[in-house]
């Protein structure tokens, strides 16, 4: 936290709100003269000296003031002078407290001078943001969400919380419907908007994949002049977002992947559960570096990465050299490892956060490029994948490819979408079934072998992430 991010005038002027206090004694008033390290908009999380923002999305922050005064707040931007308000306590007034935060977010932006980009895509928008993070650390201060907020409260929040003083800043942007990205991309307006691919995701409120392409194309339109796109050559939909950026009028688009016009180049890659080796071209020159992350799709969003950092004037091997010690993060292909009750372990592949088909299938290839220790196998377990609209059926039972592919040796599902896949799938891998996640974890538990490495993922609404604390609960305990 920042010793003082906003002061009381600096945050009135931002948001033309109305210093003022609820009761007390006028004579001892100081409400004026308070500073906030830090933004919240959770009691639960806020930090001595933040500045609480009573935001009303499912719950009206505005019954959270007086616990955030009993935990410390410097003030509390509200949209009321709420009545269980301690008196005397410092508030800032505006008419609504979400545009009151956009206010803070559009002064944070004009007030520095550092360079932004913002990442959106179907998959590994959060991966990509954290190698961002890790690769921009090396040359420069640098600012970003520790949590995944890229949506109408999070992007703002995370702009809000940037500090006057830092080189860069990285903002990821997401969405479920078209028209999303607009209201947010020129928010932050970017120095250098990348969209890591495009999948299925939210194919059921947009109706292809051209349409989602589309809607992540709205990137562009917050776009500073002479900024730069970095787009997935691979992507069966380039063709629109390299049309998109054009029509947007970006000059600059940057271009990734394997094929032999990209301009960042994956020429090979090799990989084991401990990280990669990638051997790259950077626009025609050869660029040899590490990541700590496993996987062909995070080679994938090292490679945007790189294109992002040179699009900055920044040093590409610098960059580069700080991603070989970037782990993947929890629910994003993190691994671990859970002591069996009878002796020997398994080795958990989360990839609980999230899922759809493109996501889906690169946590299988994965589990499939990570070889089982002892006399192990390859378990894979697979929740719903939501949001997908009239083909899901036939998206379910597409993984088929991708799960033999991953040479699986056992096959647990939950939910009642995934049963398309299990219908297809062999019995010999046929392992069990259930209704839901935690039904299921019950049935895992108890079958794990020594030396297995077991792959977990779904969309959130699958709540597959039950299963992994219950392995580790269960197999450790």
């Amino acid at each position: 936290m920042n010793a003082e991010l906003w002061t009381a005038f600096e945050a009135a002027a931002a948001t033309g709100g109305a210093l003022c206090a609820r009761g007390g004694d006028p004579d001892r008033w100081v409400a004026e003269e308070w500073a906030a390290g830090g933004l919240s908009i959770d009691t639960r999380t806020l930090a001595p000296g933040e500045m609480f923002v009573a935001l009303s999305d499912a719950r009206d922050g505005h019954d959270f003031v007086a616990s955030a005064f009993e935990r410390g707040a410097s003030a509390a931007l509200v949209a009321r002078a709420p009545s269980n308000a301690p008196d005397g306590a410092p508030l800032l007034v505006v008419p609504d407290t979400l545009e009151g935060l956009r206010d803070l977010a559009r002064a944070a932006r004009l007030r520095n001078f550092g360079r932004r980009i913002a990442v959106t895509g179907s998959v590994g928008k959060t991966s990509t943001k954290e190698m961002l993070r890790a690769a921009l650390s090396g040359l420069g201060r640098v600012h970003a969400s520790d949590r995944s907020f890229n949506n109408h409260w999070g992007v703002p929040l995370t702009l809000a919380r940037m500090p006057i003083d830092v080189d860069f800043s990285i903002f990821e942007i997401g969405m479920n419907h078209a028209g999303e990205i607009t209201p947010l991309t020129r928010l932050v307006a970017p120095h250098v908007a990348v969209i890591t691919t495009i999948g299925d995701a939210h194919v059921e409120h947009l109706g292809s994949r051209e349409n989602i392409a589309r809607a992540k194309a709205e990137i562009f339109s917050g776009l500073e002049k002479n900024g730069a796109a970095i787009l997935p050559l691979d992507c069966a939909q380039f063709g629109v977002l390299r049309d998109l950026a054009v029509k947007a009028g970006v000059k600059r688009v940057i271009t990734f992947g394997e094929s032999q016009d990209a301009d960042i180049r994956l020429e090979e890659y090799s990989g084991d559960a401990a990280g990669a080796a990638i051997n790259a071209r950077l626009f025609g020159e050869p660029l040899a570096f590490s990541i700590g992350a496993p996987g062909r799709h995070q080679a994938m969003n090292a490679l945007a990465v790189i294109g992002a950092v040179s699009a900055l004037g920044g040093s590409a091997a610098r960059a580069a050299a700080g991603l070989k010690g970037l782990a993947a993060a929890a629910g994003r292909g993190a691994q671990s490892k859970a002591r069996l009750p009878g002796g020997g372990e398994v080795t958990i592949l989360d990839e609980s956060y999230n899922a759809n088909p493109t996501s889906m299938a690169a946590a299988l290839a994965l589990l499939g490029q990570l070889t089982p220790e002892r006399t192990g196998r390859r378990v894979a377990v697979i929740g719903d994948m939501l949001e997908l609209g009239p083909a899901s059926h036939a998206l379910h039972a597409d993984l088929l490819a991708p799960l033999l592919a991953a040479k699986v040796d056992a096959l647990y599902v939950a939910g009642s979408l995934v049963n398309y896949l299990w219908e297809k799938a062999p019995p010999a891998i046929r392992a069990g079934r259930a209704d839901d996640a935690r039904t299921l974890s019950r049935t895992i538990i108890g079958e794990l072998k020594d030396g297995d490495i077991v792959m977990v993922k779904g969309s959130n609404g699958s709540k597959v992430s039950e299963i992994v604390a219950a392995i580790k609960a269960g197999a450790s305990s």
